[in-house]
């Protein structure tokens, strides 16, 4: 996660979601010198890892929850920060968009929602502690 709050309306984070992270670990070290790493954030009932470039966190990566129909393809979710995820949220669908993961919190981290613009397009809103 980023070491300084970032500002918001910034993307900050991006996040892997596959059925093979061991090859896309083994991928991404290859082709971009990401190292990965197990996240020192308790994710509960899976391993959650982070991709370093040097010291610095530049993503993360978490194997695809079972209950994830198998048409829906590994893929990469971006997070734009927020001051009030809620706020934020609830927002969503009086704007045409579709809130598809309500605000939840992620222990030691914030607390992040997923939502869906008109178009169909999916981002990630998240606010980060202090």
């Amino acid at each position: 996660m980023p070491k300084e709050k970032p500002e918001s309306g910034k993307f900050c984070w991006n996040e892997l979601m596959t059925r093979d992270t061991e090859g896309s670990a083994k991928f991404y070290s290859a082709l971009l010198g990401w190292k990965p790493s197990e996240s020192p954030f308790s994710m509960p009932g899976m391993t959650y890892t982070m991709w370093k470039q040097g010291e610095a966190d530049v993503g993360g990566m978490m194997p695809m929850p079972k209950d994830v129909p198998p048409q829906v393809p590994p893929h990469w979710m971006s997070y734009v920060a927020v001051d009030d995820v809620d706020a934020t949220a609830g927002k969503v669908n009086d704007l045409g968009g579709t809130l598809l993961t309500p605000p939840q919190d992620i222990p030691n981290v914030g607390r992040f929602c997923i939502m869906q613009d008109p178009s169909g397009a999916t981002l990630g809103l998240i606010t980060f502690p202090g």
